[in-house]
């Protein structure tokens, strides 16, 4: 029973156009960490630090650093 209410607590991938991500949060990856990744695309991980942006090239999620 707590393994389905760990995996009910993710978040679905692909779900936002937009991420606010935190440098607490780098480096940053798509599908992100606390989504489920069954039903998504390959992870790929996103060069965001020198620009403050970064979209996945997979789904065209948007990454914006915010500190």
């Amino acid at each position: 029973m707590a393994a389905a209410a760990a995996v009910s607590a993710k978040v679905m991938p692909n779900a936002e156009k937009i991420y606010e991500v935190h440098r607490a949060d780098l480096p940053v990856s798509c599908p992100m960490p606390d989504m489920t990744v069954w039903n998504s695309h390959p992870k790929v991980y996103l060069s965001i630090e020198a620009t403050g942006k970064a979209k996945c090239p997979y789904c065209g999620a948007d990454f914006v650093l915010v500190d």
